[in-house]
């Protein structure tokens, strides 16, 4: 029976997305937005050896001695971070293109600054200047933050809320194939070259063109159209060009109901999101989500992953290509979860991919600590890698998009997600920083750390976030109002004490 119904559900979904121009809309999209931050942040590991000699070499040709080599790693940190610095100020950035130039246009401007970073990088090594490649990075970063969150809200105000958790959620698709297409370009057999790593940073970039070319023929954002600026009639004919010749008469009365709630209200900023009670069990929630996805352990996987498969005695040259297919697992598991989300809901996916990630570190601790007793454990643990990005990126990675945009109205988005954009970077430079101090200190019983943070996650999602599936968003609106978190006095033998009742209606 369960299988039929899936069966149902996903010939529905299918029909839905095959009458319009949302698959076109979907890809050029992703294109575009998150699936260049996922190359961008896989894609430097490769070519660094050959930047920091290009750095050193730049130096020499010009001072007429090689730089030292503390200058060098200094130069090559502050290249990696810039980055990140970049992605934060793009986040910040987010609510003064959208608000100003809309969703389309703010796209277009991103998909122009990412073309013209890309002639910034490639033209770097005929220069002869690794402060172009400075620059460049930061671009880069700003690109990324910015057309991220742009990508988000893009999709989600261009969604049916039937349809809305499958099509927020393939931003988290694009960011697992730009991740797999950096580390597949990055091959020495391909752009992994000393000669070709300028092509190879800026490569991704030259697919923004297509976005370019194609976003000026598809709609803007229904709900900002209708919300935000008021044309109803525009409203309908963008919601027919994406989904398909229908009435759409529940979507708009939807929008207007918010459009009523709202009653005018401008977009909010940062701080007035900050200081406005009604949304702070939103926030909460957030910073809870992004921290935990942030320290989750997905980045120890990544340094250790190296050293565990080398230990299960695969060789140096083919544990390049089994990091691959760890690549590809991810991004076959948000396409499957994809049809999953409608039918299980975001609240689950949540809690159980946090929980079993947790279980996940804890056995991958004990693999670790017995590799050298018993021969057949370091396999398990390659096994165990491979089962925790699959929880990973059918859980916690999938639902992240959907989840930031539907728990928040129309007026507090944009501020929203210029919240979720700095804990996100803040996070990032964090990582960065404290990971390899941490790996330092505690070995392999660091993933004890990620474990506990997936779990103290998976406990709050499981009792403080209701569902979002099949909701409007001022029905998860008012789900978050009935968590209720008050003060209790009781008397207890003549002594009056005080106690905290924690009282939630999910």
């Amino acid at each position: 029976v369960l299988s039929a119904l899936c069966a149902i559900k996903m010939e529905f979904l299918l029909k839905h997305m095959l009458c319009g121009q949302v698959i076109i809309f979907i890809v050029v999209l992703g294109i575009g937005g998150s699936f260049q931050n996922g190359f961008h942040i896989t894609v430097i590991n490769s070519p660094s050896p050959f930047i920091q000699n290009f750095i050193n070499e730049s130096w020499m040709s010009r001072y007429g001695k090689p730089m030292e080599r503390e200058s060098v790693k200094l130069i090559w940190s502050v290249l990696v971070s810039m980055y990140s610095i970049g992605g934060l100020i793009g986040s910040i950035s987010i609510r003064c293109f959208v608000v100003k130039f809309g969703r389309k246009k703010s796209m277009i401007y991103n998909s122009i600054l990412s073309i013209v970073t890309a002639a910034i990088m490639g033209s770097s090594r005929k220069a002869n200047s690794f402060e172009m490649i400075l620059v460049a990075r930061f671009l880069y970063g700003f690109s990324a933050g910015l057309g991220l969150n742009i990508h988000l809200m893009y999709l989600g105000e261009s969604s049916p809320k039937q349809l809305r958790g499958l099509t927020t959620m393939t931003a988290a698709t694009f960011t697992s194939l730009g991740k797999l297409f950096g580390q597949l370009v990055g091959l020495s057999e391909l752009l992994g070259q000393e000669d070709l790593w300028h092509i190879l940073l800026c490569c991704a970039s030259f697919i923004s063109i297509l976005q370019l070319v194609a976003l000026p023929f598809l709609p803007e954002a229904p709900r900002y159209l209708l919300i935000d600026k008021g044309n109803e009639e525009m409203c309908r004919k963008a919601l027919q060009r994406l989904w398909g010749k229908r009435d759409f008469k529940v979507e708009i009365e939807e929008m207007l109901a918010e459009q009523a709630a709202i009653n005018g209200e401008k977009p909010k900023s940062l701080s007035e999101l900050l200081k406005d009670r009604e949304s702070r069990w939103q926030l909460l929630t957030m910073l809870v989500v992004l921290i935990a996805i942030q320290f989750c352990g997905i980045s120890a996987i990544c340094a250790y992953s190296f050293n565990v498969f080398y230990e299960a005695g695969i060789s140096e040259d083919n544990i390049r290509y089994v990091t691959l297919g760890i690549g590809v697992s991810e991004v076959l598991t948000t396409i499957t979860c994809a049809f999953l989300i409608e039918n299980t809901g975001r609240r689950a996916l949540l809690w159980k991919g946090f929980i079993c990630m947790s279980l996940i570190m804890t056995l991958i601790t004990v693999t670790l600590y017995l590799r050298e007793t018993i021969s057949w454990i370091p396999y398990s643990t390659v096994c165990l890698i491979f089962l925790f990005v699959i929880c990973f990126g059918g859980g916690p990675a999938s639902v992240l998009p959907s989840l930031s945009h539907e728990i928040f109205i129309q007026s507090s988005r944009p501020a929203a997600f210029v919240f979720t954009g700095i804990l996100r970077w803040v996070g990032f430079s964090v990582l960065v920083v404290a990971f390899p101090f941490l790996i330092d200190s505690l070995k392999h019983f660091s993933f004890l750390f990620f474990g506990s943070v997936c779990l103290g996650a998976g406990v709050y999602v499981f009792l403080f976030v209701p569902e979002t599936k099949g909701k409007t968003v001022l029905e998860i609106s008012e789900d978050f109002k009935k968590i209720n978190v008050h003060r209790h006095w009781c008397t207890k033998n003549g002594n009056e004490d005080n106690e905290w009742i924690i009282a939630t209606r999910l």
